[in-house]
């Protein structure tokens, strides 16, 4: 059974307007900051929209409704790059985290276990580990991370973490302080990006138990 036609709608881009496949809408979005478009059923239906603005149609929604879509413009990540991740014991509680080079896989730096902590907290350290490592080898490599909490904590300098300090993860909040200091004291140009996991698999730093 032959698919329905789809109409898409690009309302920021290259050229706006409705065209009849992806192939041509894709001309007119692709590296195009902050293209809005969507697929539609129907000429009418995408040509009434074009009229109308985006977020009535993309309320809600990543701009480019389908998943195929979305995959396409995810990409794939940049293999010269340090990927980290951090692994969180259920029953202990304790914490690790390291630091891979994301082609080769090769172990880069290795932390813990550290008592009492939380996944957020080690893919944070890792990240602040990853920056001081590469700031050492005068290196702009960028930093793959699958925690957007924790991305979002290093560009605010600042680890929102509600876990409350003990004796036992007194070394762990030592790290911290340590890490929003360096983050304070320190420049660099590295760019630190979100690992698709939906799209690329498992990061490369994953540590492989769940």
């Amino acid at each position: 059974m032959a698919k329905s036609p789809k109409y898409y709608v690009v309302w920021k881009g290259r050229q706006k307007g409705v065209y009849d496949s992806w192939e041509a809408c894709q001309e007119q979005i692709q590296n195009f900051p902050g293209a809005l478009y969507k697929s539609f059923e129907s000429r009418a239906v995408a040509e009434k929209a074009l009229g109308e603005k985006p977020h009535i149609h993309l309320q809600g929604k990543a701009a480019g409704s389908t998943g195929k879509e979305k995959k396409l413009f995810t990409g794939q990540p940049i293999r010269d790059s340090i990927s980290v991740d951090a692994a969180w014991n259920t029953a202990t509680g304790d914490m690790e985290y390291q630091g891979v080079h994301t082609s080769t896989k090769q172990l880069l730096f290795h932390q813990g276990p550290l008592a009492d902590g939380t996944n957020n907290i080690g893919e944070f350290l890792a990240i602040v580990h990853a920056l001081a490592w590469l700031k050492q080898r005068n290196s702009d490599l960028p930093i793959y991370s699958d925690s957007r909490t924790a991305i979002s904590w290093v560009l605010k300098k600042k680890a929102n973490t509600k876990l409350e300090e003990t004796p036992r993860n007194a070394t762990l909040f030592e790290m911290l302080d340590r890490a929003e200091t360096w983050l304070q004291t320190n420049t660099y140009f590295n760019k630190i990006l979100k690992w698709e996991t939906e799209y690329w698999g498992e990061n490369p730093a994953d540590f492989g138990r769940k």
